[in-house]
């Protein structure tokens, strides 16, 4: 995901439009009224299904706090709002920003050009007067108050989707922001983030530099099976997520014994003639091993709760961050499997539950036309992926020392 501080203020956006409010009318629910508007939407939304399904995030930030202008711009966001043009030009002596100024319902720049209308959105008729359709060449800032907010956006999005301007929200928080950025998926073009807390700054960058990770590759390699074994008992850990993987590519990334040498197991995806699919599921390995986490960490297997983030990994690489829905922890037989790095001397092992729907990925598709091989069929030289990295972890981060793992 792309971010950019003001990628569209001075320029002329031919389709958005947002009227001035309108005397409130008695409440409806926001589905019901917002439903002339998606139909208004229905046909942009077929006209554009080829556009690019990822846009260019939008940043603009209110605050009064010195501080937190200063973690902005230090993170490349440097479009500010002031309800006070001498606030503005104070502060524009002393960092190189954008300054916009807000008059009532508008936004201008410092050159006093109209960049954008403020409208808010507290009733269903106000939502239907916030209108994709009008001559107006401006941005549209989106005021949501009250408690409906998710459904509004959703509408919002649906009914702009397909246009070249800019509809942006603001939001009191960084999770308010993420909730306007991913709605129904592709998201508002944009946030306001008006805040007087630079923590909210921080948070959101980092939301924002997650969803960039997320685009990138992790280097995989093969390993030659060397060792299959059955071991006894243990307590193994199933993690359930908040998300559906599919065959060959939802992968929760890489369960290893050794941090150093991660494999890569498969999900329950796949159906079976004895129990129904669980696509959600992964039976990821014994209570002490390592799985990958967000920001490049490993968190023991017995760590993991409702809420954390793990990452999910297809046989190519390409990695998504998913939480965790649950955590079901049992006393199950185990199997010890040995691989050695097909580019090197390095062996790496990993302990998993001896059953048929537990396996681990193989490299792309062979003959076969499999992208798994469960660990009850697992012999000496079958292939599999693993992802090689540093050999020291203290609580979770990588460190360069001496160690030796047996």
């Amino acid at each position: 995901m792309a971010v950019s501080s003001s990628s569209a203020s001075a320029k002329a956006l031919s389709c958005l439009h947002a009227s001035l409010l309108a005397p409130q009318t008695p409440q409806r629910t926001v589905v019901a009224a917002s439903a002339s508007l998606l139909r208004r939407a229905s046909v942009r939304m077929r006209a554009s299904a080829a556009a690019p399904a990822e846009l260019k995030k939008t940043v603009w930030v209110w605050t009064e706090n010195r501080q937190v202008m200063t973690a902005a711009v230090e993170r490349g966001w440097s479009t500010f709002l002031f309800g006070s043009k001498d606030l503005g030009k104070d502060w524009s002596s002393t960092a190189r920003i954008n300054p916009l100024f807000i008059d009532g319902p508008n936004i201008f720049d410092g050159e006093n050009q109209k960049v954008a209308v403020i409208s808010q959105v507290s009733s269903p008729r106000e939502l239907e007067l916030v209108q994709p359709d009008s001559v107006e060449a401006v941005n549209v800032v989106i005021d949501f108050r009250g408690g409906w907010q998710v459904i509004p956006a959703e509408n919002i999005v649906a009914a702009f989707q397909g246009c070249r301007g800019t509809v942006l929200a603001v939001s009191t928080n960084s999770n308010e922001a993420q909730v306007f950025l991913e709605a129904l998926e592709q998201g508002l073009d944009g946030v306001v983030l008006k805040v007087d807390d630079m923590d909210d700054i921080i948070k959101l960058k980092d939301y924002f530099d997650r969803r960039n990770e997320a685009k990138s590759q992790l280097p995989l390699t093969k390993a030659t099976v060397s060792k299959v074994e059955v071991v006894g008992m243990g307590d193994r850990v199933c993690v359930d997520l908040c998300s559906i993987m599919r065959p060959g590519e939802g992968l929760l990334v890489c369960v290893g014994s050794y941090a150093r040498g991660m494999f890569l197991v498969h999900s329950e995806c796949l159906e079976t003639n004895y129990i129904a699919s669980r696509p959600f599921r992964v039976n990821a390995g014994p209570v002490h091993a390592y799985v990958t986490v967000p920001g490049g960490k490993t968190s023991y297997l017995s760590e993991l709760r409702s809420g954390k983030e793990v990452i999910v990994v297809d046989q190519h690489g390409l990695w998504r961050t998913v939480v965790v829905g649950r955590v079901k922890i049992e006393s199950r037989p185990l199997i010890l499997v040995e691989a050695k790095d097909n580019s090197g001397d390095d062996t790496y092992s990993i302990f998993l539950q001896n059953a048929e729907t537990v396996a681990l990925v193989t490299h792309e598709s062979g003959s076969s036309g499999r992208t798994a091989i469960p660990v009850t069929s697992l012999k000496v030289g079958d292939e599999v992926l693993v992802r090689k990295q540093g050999g020291a972890r203290h609580t979770g981060i990588e460190i360069q020392e001496f160690i030796v793992e047996k």
